[in-house]
């Protein structure tokens, strides 16, 4: 394949503020982010909003066969170029990831330089649901530096909130690299870090939508007492009484332990 950068300017690319697009098309960086997941040689990788196909490279040049769903219809002609050159190992859906029927990639590692206005989204929807373990192996995702912080974050910090509790309580979430704003083209007004998430064992006795509704209602209003904050929810504040929590802390001051206590008692 040509120069990537030859790849945008003969197709007339240039990325798309309304879709969240800044293109990352430095190859070293690129092939460090697909180590991340560890060796991907012969395994099934999920990769949405590909783009011009800067990551898709570097994951096929790491061995991985992959699937990349992209909604941007200018980068559809360059992606299945690279189709035709990566002998089978690439298959392009044109659609909203948001969209996508996901059944068939059971066992794939996720890696996604995600569009700024959709990873939040997309990262709820893959930690969400009862069926645990999921069906990705893994999650190697880009975010804004802001994001990436509150995945890892730690009680009694400003980062620590809802995002933290449901990425941690059933995986293990870890700063991979940090990228730098001048990486990307065009370069956004943020600086961005790769997440890396694997899934580990569910805490017994616990529904994961309890336990949304209740870090929903308790960071919905965090400046707020809990007993203000989960008022709302039936015998949320008698459970808290019976864990030996003190109703009027603040959510930020629990550990995910608590929240998965607490949702366990109104599971």
């Amino acid at each position: 394949m040509p120069p990537l950068r030859e790849v945008i300017a003969r197709h007339g690319l240039s990325a798309s503020k309304a879709l969240g697009q800044n293109f990352l098309l430095d190859e070293q960086l690129l092939d460090r982010i697909a180590r991340v997941p560890g060796p991907l040689e012969g395994e099934r990788v999920y990769e949405v909003g590909p783009g011009p196909g800067g990551l898709t490279r570097a994951l096929l040049r790491a061995g991985a066969e992959v699937t990349a769903v992209e909604r941007d219809r200018r980068c559809l002609a360059p992606l299945r170029e690279l189709a035709e050159a990566a002998d089978g190992r690439l298959t392009v859906i044109e659609g909203d990831a948001l969209e996508a029927d996901e059944t068939a990639l059971a066992g794939a590692h996720i890696v996604a330089n995600l569009p700024y206005n959709v990873g939040t989204a997309l990262l709820v929807r893959w930690l969400g649901g009862e069926a645990w373990p999921p069906w990705w192996a893994s999650l190697t995702l880009m975010f804004q530096r802001e994001v990436a912080d509150r995945i890892v974050g730690r009680p009694g910090t400003g980062a620590y909130g809802r995002l933290t509790v449901l990425a941690q309580w059933r995986a293990e979430a870890r700063l991979a690299m940090k990228v730098h704003r001048s990486a990307f083209v065009p370069p956004p007004k943020v600086m961005s870090t790769v997440v890396h998430i694997v899934p580990k064992a569910q805490p017994d006795g616990v529904s994961a939508a309890t336990l949304e509704r209740v870090t929903g209602a308790a960071f919905g209003q965090r400046r707020k007492m809990l007993r203000q904050s989960l008022k709302a929810l039936p015998g949320a504040v008698e459970a808290l009484e019976r864990l030996g929590i003190d109703s009027e802390r603040r959510a930020e001051t629990l550990e995910v332990a608590d929240f998965v206590a607490l949702a366990r008692m109104l599971s």
